[in-house]
């Protein structure tokens, strides 16, 4: 949703364009998306893992460029058990945080069923989306190598690119904030850009 507001600048009205957006956090049970979410919001880092049940939403705003920016974050739970309630949370998604863990390359191989199930639900079709490799400050040897993921979000951007975005990939961790606030600032200028071209609709 978007809106306009007046301001004040140096004692001369101004327009303000304001924007509203649903984004889901998504990914495999215990990838980080919550820590993700609370460290984007300000509330730190916690050591142990909360099952999030069914989905949890949360409002935060953050200014994007010149534009007064809230976010929705829908944080979705990630266990199967959950997948048939999903679809509802979905809808009216206007992107995505497609969240693994470096260190699960299950949770990797998974990211395809993740952005089919968004893609499917959100009501828009295919909508702009990050890949998160999150707590890359656990990342040894054995991890889900940064370059194979860039590959597979180059590949992803071959069916996105119509749609006027590409897909980008960014290592991210929540207990040292890497990454954070860059991947929402990321996605929220793609939803507007998006937006203010027609590349992607209010409704």
């Amino acid at each position: 949703m978007s809106g306009t507001n007046l301001k004040w600048n140096t004692g001369r009205i101004v327009m303000s364009k304001s924007y509203f957006l649903k984004i889901a956090l998504m990914g495999d049970g215990a990838v980080g998306k919550t820590s993700i979410r609370n460290r984007f919001m300000g509330k730190g880092f916690r050591e142990e893992h909360l099952m999030t049940i069914g989905a949890d939403f949360a409002t935060y705003e953050f200014p994007i460029g010149n534009f007064d920016t809230t976010f929705q974050i829908w944080d979705l739970a990630g266990q199967d058990t959950f997948r048939s309630v999903r679809a509802r949370f979905f809808r009216g998604a206007m992107a995505g945080l497609m969240v693994f863990d470096v260190t699960r390359k299950d949770s990797f191989m998974n990211v395809s069923k993740w952005i089919e199930e968004l893609w499917r639900n959100s009501g828009r079709g295919i909508v702009p989306l990050i890949l998160l490799g999150n707590k890359s400050d656990l990342r040894d040897k054995h991890s889900v190598p940064e370059e194979q993921a860039k590959k597979y979000a180059a590949a992803i951007s071959a069916k996105t690119r119509k749609r006027g975005f590409t897909v980008h990939y960014m290592d991210t961790s929540a207990k040292t904030g890497q990454n954070i606030k860059d991947a929402f600032t990321s996605i929220g200028t793609t939803v507007i850009k998006a937006l203010e071209s027609g590349n992607l609709k209010l409704s």
